[in-house]
């Protein structure tokens, strides 16, 4: 499969991309390099090769769910630009 120039305009144009004219030469010979490269994956031969198998198969370690306010609350807030009651401080959006 090969793309025209043309194509690659309407495929830009669908995109909301602005290709100046010199730019649609060279982005129609990336696309058909790339065409290229797919054209030759759907040619190998795969008859011989395992399906991948799914890795959640695995068995993983679990860990209790623990709810806990952290206490760490002035190492959070070091982060803060601003600060006041012990929470972080945001400027008023609403009137």
């Amino acid at each position: 499969m090969s793309l025209t120039k043309e194509n690659v305009a309407k495929v830009a144009k669908l995109a909301r991309i602005r290709l100046e004219d010199n730019e649609l030469d060279a982005m129609k010979e990336e696309i058909n390099g790339i065409l290229t490269w797919i054209d030759q994956l759907q040619q190998v031969n795969t008859d011989n090769v395992a399906a991948f198998t799914d890795q959640l198969d695995q068995d993983l370690p679990e860990r209790q769910d623990i709810v806990s306010d952290g206490n760490i609350v002035t190492e959070i807030l070091a982060n803060a630009p601003e600060k006041a009651h012990g929470m972080f401080a945001v400027p008023k959006v609403v009137e």
